[in-house]
């Protein structure tokens, strides 16, 4: 990873949903195996930014973009980014875990065989140590082959993120990865965060202020589109700079 530049930055970037304008001159900068948290109330556009990062929001219908987003030194909206690589360097993990029908050791493999990527006695080690990265060997090294599906949603969700890392991104966005998971389960993963951001840089969207508070070393707050403030997490939640911030970190509205 290159860390003499931010890992994704955005200069006066606009995205609209056909008429809609969704995000508004947003500019941020996140840092290398930093955890960077996207805060803000409901339809402020906190996913919207997450999924500009790999250009998901390019699946859907009567999307446009003005300005620019970077990951690295690579102009994501540019014709000449290759978008599949993209995807691979910065992955994502959704809201709900969404495992394939396959089994345990299929799923962290799946990436890796459609990218040709490994095979073998290699692909064995790299779905060992896929598993082992987000704490899961242990618990399910005599159930490679059983279906992912039967996995509790805790597990599933880390066996989405070990099926990620598998293939060796730069960036894992995480939007909501505990929303469905019971207080144990969020903390479990809270944990894992911590302990990917040695290896990956991490940005996650919640609407947890608290697990913001907790797991985040860098914290943007939105509203209506536009990105209001953006700092380290002990500033935002302490002395944020914006009176909006302020309003919402005390709970006033949101």
């Amino acid at each position: 990873m290159n860390t003499g530049i931010p890992v994704i930055k955005t200069v006066d970037l606009n995205l609209f949903y056909g008429d809609f304008h969704a995000l508004k001159d947003v500019n941020i900068e996140v840092t290398g195996n930093r955890i960077t948290s996207i805060i803000g109330p409901s339809g402020c556009g906190k996913s919207t930014l997450l999924r500009v990062f790999n250009r998901i929001n390019d699946t859907i219908e009567g999307v446009s973009v003005k300005g620019k987003a970077y990951f690295e030194k690579t102009d994501i909206y540019h014709h000449s980014c290759d978008i599949d690589l993209l995807r691979r360097k910065v992955g994502m993990v959704f809201q709900r875990p969404n495992p394939f029908p396959l089994s345990v050791y299929e799923n962290v493999a799946f990436g890796l065989r459609v990218h040709n990527q490994a095979g073998g006695a290699e692909l064995d080690g790299i779905v060992e140590e896929s598993l082992r990265s987000v704490l899961l060997w242990n618990e399910l090294k005599d159930r490679l082959d059983d279906s992912a599906l039967d996995l509790s949603l805790e597990q599933k969700q880390r066996l989405c993120v070990a099926r990620l890392v598998a293939v060796k991104p730069d960036v894992i966005l995480l939007d909501e990865p505990c929303s469905t998971l019971d207080p144990m389960a969020t903390m479990k993963i809270e944990e894992l965060m911590v302990e990917l951001k040695k290896k990956y840089t991490i940005i996650i969207v919640t609407h947890n202020m608290q697990q913001a508070a907790r797991v985040s070393d860098d914290t943007g707050f939105m509203l209506l589109g536009e990105l209001i403030e953006f700092g380290k997490t002990s500033a935002i939640f302490t002395s944020p700079e914006k009176k909006e911030t302020e309003d919402y970190i005390t709970g006033r509205f949101g």
